[in-house]
């Protein structure tokens, strides 16, 4: 069992800026992959950015140039910063873990962007 504590989600004006951080019980590098996933309301979750065992990163095109997702091996802690946020940002963002190709979610962290 893994488990994830999320933080750092907020209210913030459009343009502005916010670092989410999940930190995760066991060591990072027993994990295939970690990221975050955001679920609007009404809507399907979808992914963010992930990064796997080899410290490759996938964005999705909604975010890139803009949301920046790193990791720190010694807090098992990995981060996602996310910079010139728009309203449409507007979710609440979910930290997920793969370990043995076994899915882990936190608790979700909202994210509100006010234009």
């Amino acid at each position: 069992q893994v488990q994830l504590v999320e933080s750092g989600g907020g209210l913030v004006q459009a343009g502005g800026s916010l670092r989410l951080s999940c930190a995760a019980s066991g060591s990072i590098f027993s994990f295939n992959d970690m990221g975050w996933y955001l679920q609007a309301p009404g809507k399907q979750r979808e992914m963010v950015a992930t990064i796997n065992s080899y410290g490759s990163t996938n964005y999705a095109d909604s975010v890139k140039g803009r949301f920046t997702l790193s990791r720190d091996s010694a807090k098992n802690t990995v981060y996602l910063q996310m910079n010139s946020l728009k309203p449409e940002d507007t979710a609440v963002y979910y930290c997920r873990v793969r370990r043995n190709w076994v899915n882990y979610w936190g608790q979700g962290t909202q994210v509100t962007v006010s234009s």
